[in-house]
């Protein structure tokens, strides 16, 4: 299958989920500022979510430029990684609307821990169709040391959720600033 294919589904149940997130967000009752207060959780947990579907756009984007060609199995790991990213809108309304409080935040580090994985699936069956280890892509994506970080960081704001979600959720942003930091080494690959 071409990729271009892939590339267009995907983008489109991003923009999908985007959409559903932002419609999930009611405006607020009352004509001055303090009516912002009661859904400020809510647009906070929105943000944070957009910038989360950001990075896993950006990252995807640029994976799958870097690939040649698309088997059966990546198909498969694009689909597993777009269900958990589905799940975005669902976790961000839940802990929006709850405050950030316990069982929501644990669930939110889920789903963020069960994308992380999948995206790291995907990006080792695309490694292993350009080539393997030897191949440039591999060499680009090197030690992959966010990659490997972020899911522990996960698992942490996890397990902390339960005792102090507000660390959980700090825990989320810092992980979210650590991609926001920009990694150019499959963007050479793809102007190579």
């Amino acid at each position: 299958m071409e990729k271009n294919r892939v590339e267009a589904f995907s983008d489109g149940v991003l923009a999908i989920i985007i959409t559903i997130m932002v419609l999930e967000m009611k405006a607020p009752h009352g004509e001055d500022w303090r009516a912002l207060k009661p859904v400020l959780p809510v647009f906070l947990s929105y943000v944070l979510s957009f910038v989360y579907i950001g990075i896993y756009w950006n990252n995807h984007h640029h994976l799958l430029k870097a690939a040649h060609r698309v088997n059966g199995n990546i198909l498969w790991a694009n689909l597993h990684l777009l269900f958990w990213l589905s799940l975005f809108p669902f976790v961000t309304g839940w802990m929006g609307e709850n405050s950030f409080r316990e069982a929501p935040s644990a669930a939110y580090g889920s789903v963020l821990l069960l994308a992380a994985i999948a995206y790291y699936i995907l990006q080792t069956l695309i490694v292993a169709e350009q080539g393997g280890r030897e191949s440039k892509l591999a060499v680009a994506i090197g030690r992959d040391w966010k990659g490997k970080l972020s899911p522990v960081l996960y698992a942490i704001g996890i397990a902390i959720s339960f005792i102090r979600p507000w660390i959980a959720g700090t825990i989320y942003i810092f992980v979210a600033f650590l991609w926001l930091i920009p990694d150019r080494r499959i963007e050479r690959i793809v102007t190579e």
